[in-house]
């Protein structure tokens, strides 16, 4: 009579031993690695349980290469691609790992390598027992340690996100600071001690105030050859803050930033699904509405601006976009029409849009196309742009002449002030410049003379400070040149006469159409439109 066995070790038949034995050895994070290395000395000793199976040590190969990577699928493991890869080309016996969760985290790599592993024959080890992919009773097994495993998983992320989250409510979470901000001994957040960048941060906030654009921030700092702090989350704390270049995004991160406003914010994203590129997926997160942030603390800490000024810089630059939408003016643009994004049609009261007629597109018209865009219905009414806006530059100009002498006053002691300002930004970039200097220099006197190995590349960053201090104080030279420091009597004359020529600098050549429509929107804020009142 045949008396079949539960010995775990029958499963392995010769044609198995025939093959190679991969052992798979993961650890989730670099922090595991380092500190948990008792559970990593665990899984290489899974080497001896392969040679008490029967494999010879040298048919027993090891796959580390994902130690401190996530088996949750969000980064791409060389390691478990590489066991893929063997176990398709039919080189594998035995798989062995010390757990389900060692393998993989997510139900699509777990499921793809059993599926492999049935397909070629190849038994599967954990710390306990051995498992026939092929066998009805072991996938059932290995499909419920995958499960087990994902669910698991997702249970530490829980409570993990809700220790987090108490933690947050308190304000006491450690979180990222942008450059402006950073942490003192006592782990305070506090304003970042560099001057330099306490004043560009501030110039950045003072101009977004007078030019209302974000780009126009961006233009300005670049014409001026002023870069921006910035803080690069990469690599292990503490992240330094370097300087680059202004660009329109980057403009947009700091006037989003609630840190500059003193606030303690948790939960501006959100994760909303991911994709999958090049076999590894890849999470996406979306923007929170600010009345939905988890944690909002305000004047939780010192700031550059208040909260009042950040929430009106919030809706300034959701008024910018070009929508033609109610409250939603948009950013002026360099089209010839003076109205764009002002315009309201007197008949069902909607923001009227534009577009350009004539052989050249020379000739603004306002359009109401709310009925067609939604139904398919006819215009509202269409406005001819150009009689309309030349009524309105009247009127404007009629109501800023009795205000001509204080505007120019203004206007005179705004570009002191700017001039001051500007100043003030090269006196530190230059400070800096000399500084780094300074301390390649006292690094590379630090060195023995001897030691030629460090005291060349010592030697080498010196004179590469060097040329830095010297472009930046040539910069400066130049700018000094084109913008002095003091202006003279006839300037300070010629300036106030300009300045009361408001007609004269309305129709210059040099005033664009984008400057025409700002001044024009410190004074008003609607025009209604009606083609049949203005025939009448």
């Amino acid at each position: 009579m045949l008396r079949a066995s539960n010995s775990p070790d029958e499963r392995v038949t010769a044609e198995h031993r025939g093959k190679l034995v991969y052992i798979y050895v993961r650890q989730s994070s670099v922090n595991q690695v380092r500190h948990h290395q008792e559970s990593t000395e665990l899984q290489y000793r899974l080497v001896d349980r392969a040679v008490a199976l029967g494999w010879p040590h040298e048919r027993v190969h090891v796959i580390d290469e994902d130690l401190g990577k996530s088996g949750a699928g969000a980064v791409e493991r060389a390691g478990f691609k590489k066991l893929i890869a063997e176990i398709g080309l039919g080189n594998a016996g035995l798989v062995i790992s010390l757990d389900a969760s060692r393998l993989a985290r997510n139900n699509r790599d777990w499921h793809q390598l059993l599926d492999l592993c049935s397909l070629f024959g190849v038994i599967i080890a954990d710390g306990e027992r051995l498992y026939d992919p092929c066998a009805y009773h072991d996938r059932l097994l290995l499909g419920l340690s995958g499960i087990m495993s994902e669910a698991e998983l997702h249970q530490i992320k829980q409570r993990l996100h809700q220790g987090e989250r108490q933690k947050a409510a308190r304000g006491e979470l450690r979180l990222c600071l942008p450059a402006g901000l950073a942490h003192d001994r006592s782990g305070q957040i506090i304003l970042n001690p560099d001057e330099e960048v306490q004043a560009r941060l501030g110039l950045i906030f003072s101009k977004f105030r007078e030019l209302g654009s974000a780009r126009a921030v961006m233009r300005y700092l670049r014409n001026e050859n002023l870069p921006l702090p910035m803080r690069p989350l990469l690599g292990p704390a503490p992240h330094e803050v370097v300087w680059r270049e202004a660009s329109n995004p980057r403009v947009l991160s700091i006037l989003h930033n609630p840190g500059y406003a003193g606030a303690y914010v948790y939960g501006r994203r959100r994760l909303t699904g991911g994709r999958l590129r090049h076999g590894v997926y890849h999470p996406r997160t979306t923007k929170v509405p600010i009345a939905d942030w988890e944690v909002c603390l305000e004047a939780a800490h010192p700031g550059y601006i208040n909260w009042e000024e950040f929430m009106e810089n919030q809706r300034r630059l959701a008024n910018n976009i070009n929508r033609y939408e109610a409250g939603h003016s948009g950013a002026p643009r360099k089209g010839a029409a003076l109205l764009q994004g002002i315009a309201v049609c007197g008949r069902c009261g909607r923001r009227m849009s534009l577009r350009y007629s004539g052989p050249a597109g020379n000739y603004p018209v306002y359009t109401c196309r709310a009925d067609r865009s939604h139904d398919g219905g006819p215009l509202c009414q269409e406005v001819r742009a150009l009689p309309v806006d030349a009524k309105v530059e009247n009127i404007l100009l009629e109501a800023l002449t009795p205000d001509r002498i204080a505007i120019a006053v203004a206007a005179l002691g705004h570009i002191e002030e700017e001039t001051h300002q500007l100043e003030r930004q090269w006196a530190l970039r230059r400070e800096r410049a000399r500084y780094e200097a300074g301390r390649a220099r006292r690094q590379y006197d630090a060195v023995e003379p001897e030691n030629r190995l460090v005291a060349r590349s010592l030697e080498r960053g010196w004179e590469e400070k060097l040329r830095a201090a010297e472009a930046v104080e040539q910069d400066y030279e130049r700018w000094r040149s084109d913008e002095p420091l003091v202006l003279s009597e006839a300037d300070r004359d010629g300036l106030l006469e300009l300045g009361e020529d408001l007609p004269g600098i309305w129709h210059s050549s040099s005033t664009t159409a984008a400057e025409r429509k700002s001044i024009l929107r410190l004074i008003i804020c609607e025009v209604v439109l009606d083609q049949k009142r203005l025939q009448g």
